[in-house]
């Protein structure tokens, strides 16, 4: 028996710059069947303020939750930052892991996102010995997703160095490893079998860094990427990477992965805050993606990137909350333009719509899921935000009243594959799992 909902809305942003007023939006086994303004065809729920497709967090590295607002007395650089960071993965166990990341994806869900891209390499244990089932600790965190009602694209990491010499991995990094890059797609692959016809999760391959995949490695798997797979990789995150790469092999990282065959439209390189004009070029060329992360580069000092010349060349670019030094997706879409005038001087080069499809449907493309849009076919992922409290109420009917102001705060509803997973800025899990955090 087909299951149908609808849904009578204040506003919603179908497209464009404007809200559209008094929307129906009708819902047949969890995909949108129908969509209708300006009245009503027999009644459904009603809901105040703008529904908008669910919100996509691109990158997402759950543990690093652990640390937020820890790290700021220490000073020190990214590099320091990552010692600590190496410390807190040594702490998590399955169990561990599962009740953490249930407690980040719930606040997620809380904030909006109905999907996260999970960029995952705590694969064994801390000896780098493997659990009994290898993919045990990727499977802790599919279930933690399922228990907050959100859909996640599992990017499985591959680290194998310590550095672009081959430095041996340290004590801190041996879990990350599995030992060569056929060992790795080996048991990819079986992670991928387990799920092959779940339509709430896609498992993609990122090799984590070319400082943390050697050269070989990075051509043993552009060799034998699946069709359609994702394809995820940190690029030029740190000026130190670049000159380390620059001296190893006489080109940029960008360089390097354009040699090596690892660009491409199913590959989305992670940051790119310090690319040259020739590495956006060459970006632009392959239809490579770029996930940019303002919170993240801002709270680590990790720099400004070049958002307005991604746009430029016409790259697609998507966000995410990465190390979550906070969980709010608005303030990483708006982070793409307002990043811009920082760097740019001006104002205005992403309009709102560009923004709104950043945190949405270029998110949702970079995983391999079909979403970010409001309209018939589309799966019945949708979020409801408030025009009514202090930070969103005021003048405006249109997307930028919405994309410039509202925060994860002012998201009342979400729906994901036309399920209800918070109603009324209440998840029925945060209780439960909010202790995780502790």
């Amino acid at each position: 028996m087909t299951a149908t909902i609808s849904l009578v809305v204040q506003h919603a942003w179908l497209g464009g710059d404007e809200l559209a007023s008094d929307v129906q939006i009708t819902i047949e086994d969890g995909r949108i069947s129908r969509i209708s303004t300006g009245e009503t065809h027999g009644g459904g729920r009603r809901l105040a303020g703008v529904a908008l497709p669910g919100l996509v967090n691109t990158h997402s590295h759950a543990f690093h939750r652990l640390l937020r607002g820890l790290t700021h007395d220490e000073g020190g650089d990214f590099w320091a930052w990552r010692s600590r960071m190496y410390e807190a993965a040594t702490t998590l166990s399955p169990e561990r892991y599962e009740e953490v990341a249930g407690a980040v994806f719930v606040e997620m869900a809380l904030a909006g996102i109905t999907t996260v891209g999970e960029f995952h390499y705590l694969h064994h244990q801390p000896d780098g010995t493997p659990y009994q089932d290898p993919n045990e600790m990727a499977h802790a965190l599919i279930r933690a997703s399922r228990r907050a009602g959100i859909r996640i694209g599992l990017l499985d990491a591959c680290y194998l160095a310590g550095g672009l010499s081959g430095e041996p991995l340290d004590t801190s990094q041996l879990r990350f490893s599995d030992g060569s890059a056929e060992n790795w797609l080996r048991r990819v692959d079986a992670l991928r079998l387990s799920y092959t016809d779940d339509e709430d999760v896609t498992v993609g391959l990122a090799p984590h860094s070319v400082r943390a995949v050697p050269e070989g490695d990075l051509r043993h798997l552009a060799a034998n990427v699946p069709d359609g797979s994702p394809i995820h990789i940190h690029l030029s995150e740190q000026p130190a990477e670049n000159e380390a790469t620059l001296s190893a092999h006489g080109v940029t990282p960008t360089g390097l992965l354009a040699d090596i065959g690892l660009l491409g439209d199913q590959t989305t390189v992670v940051h790119a805050t310090h690319v040259t004009e020739k590495d956006i070029a060459t970006l632009a060329r392959s239809d490579t993606g770029v996930c940019y992360c303002p919170t993240t580069e801002r709270d680590l000092a990790d720099g400004i990137g070049p958002t307005g010349a991604y746009r430029d060349a016409g790259l697609r670019i998507a966000v995410g909350s990465d190390s979550h030094a906070m969980i709010d997706l608005f303030e990483e879409m708006r982070g793409v333009e307002l990043h811009e005038r920082l760097r740019s001087g001006r104002r205005g080069t992403f309009t709102a719509p560009e923004l709104a499809e950043i945190a949405t449907a270029n998110g949702a493309r970079a995983l391999g899921f079909d979403g970010g849009r409001l309209e018939a076919g589309a799966p019945a992922d949708i979020i409801i935000v408030s025009k009514e409290s202090p930070r969103s109420a005021g003048p405006g009917g249109d997307l930028g009243s919405v994309v410039f102001s509202a925060t994860a705060a002012d998201v009342t509803h979400v729906m994901v594959a036309g399920k209800w997973v918070v109603e009324g800025g209440h998840h029925p899990e945060w209780e439960s799992v909010r202790t995780a955090l502790g």
